[in-house]
Formats: C-alpha cells, structure tokens, sequence
C-alpha cells in the first residue's frame, strides 16, 4: 500500500512538473505513454485520458492549454451493476495541420480532418470533415476553413507581428489600438 501511494504521489509530481516544462517535454513524455504525435506540433497539454496510446496526431497541430482527449466512456457506470465488466473506448484521431482552440474535450471515437480549426470551449464528437471550422456543444462544423482565412486576411485588427521581438510587438500593437497615446510607455 506504501509503495503504491509512493508511486501515485511520483507519478502526481512528474505530471505537474510535465505541465509545465516545454513543448518537446509535454510531447516526449505524451510519446512514452503510447500517443503517436507528428512533427512540428505545439502541444499545451498533457490531460491525455486513461488511454493515451488511443490517441493519434497528424503534423504541424497544435492543441491549446486546458483542452481533454477522452478516450472511453463512464457513462457505463449506471450499468455496471447489470453489466459489471461493461466498459466501452474509442480512438481519437486527429488530422495534419489543424488547431485545437483552449479548453477543447474531445470525445472517445472522434475523428477531425486535416485542416480543421476547433473553436475555444467547444465538445467535440464524431467525424469532422477536412477544411472544416468546428464550434460549439455539442460542436458543429461552421463553416469552411477557406472562409475564415479570408476573414483573418481583411480582419481590421491583422497585425503581423510574428517576426516582431516583445518590445517591437508591443509598439505596434500600442500603435494599433491606442493611436492617439504616447505608445513608448
């Protein structure tokens, strides 16, 4: 029992301690316990269910902080009495260069194509098409990824700053959003 407990309060430390460490630490220590994860994805989180070999990551995605994979079902507990060894899984697979927005569940036996944006808050289910915007509980497609870059391309507030350091990026979005100030605060 000592031992037992020793391990839960290890393996309890480890995970905190995996929270908060890098990117290739979260992916690394995600790919021990058995999730295939592509090349060139940003992962903010490691709340990868009981199950975590069930779940499969295309290339260049990214998976925001606070969101859950859950890869079985335990709504079964209602029956358990009746069905004592009722248990039911499903995988979760997840295409190529997609986004998954902050404080995302996404459910056992979902499937999200390549090229899909899940917006922030949203519970997903089942099969998501390629090039799809996916919002909402129960989340729906939305619209066609191709929309939305067309909106993020004439958005009033594009600021591309991306190859800005802090301080650049600070300055123009100060510029940006407060034009009539002294931006050097």
């Amino acid at each position: 029992m000592v031992n037992g407990l020793y391990k839960k309060i290890k393996n309890g430390i480890l995970k905190a301690r995996v929270k908060t460490a890098s990117n290739k630490v979260r992916i690394e220590f995600l790919r021990s316990k058995g999730a295939a994860i592509g090349e060139n994805c940003l992962i903010f989180t490691i709340a990868f269910s009981t199950e975590p070999y069930l779940i499969s990551i295309g290339n260049h995605v990214v998976v925001s902080a606070g969101t859950t994979f859950i890869t079985h079902d335990g709504a079964v507990w209602i029956f358990r009495e009746k069905y004592p060894n009722l248990t039911i899984f499903g995988r979760i697979i997840i295409g190529n260069n997609t986004f998954i927005g902050m404080n995302c569940t996404i459910l056992a036996g979902t499937e999200i194509g390549s090229n899909c944006i899940i917006g922030a808050g949203s519970v997903v289910r089942g099969n998501i098409p390629d090039n799809s915007v996916v919002m909402g509980n129960p989340a729906k497609v939305i619209m066609k990824t191709s929309i939305i870059e067309m909106f993020m391309i004439k958005n009033k507030n594009r600021i591309d700053t991306k190859h800005m350091n802090p301080i650049q990026r600070k300055e123009a979005l100060m510029k940006h959003f407060f034009p009539n100030t002294d931006t050097k605060q």
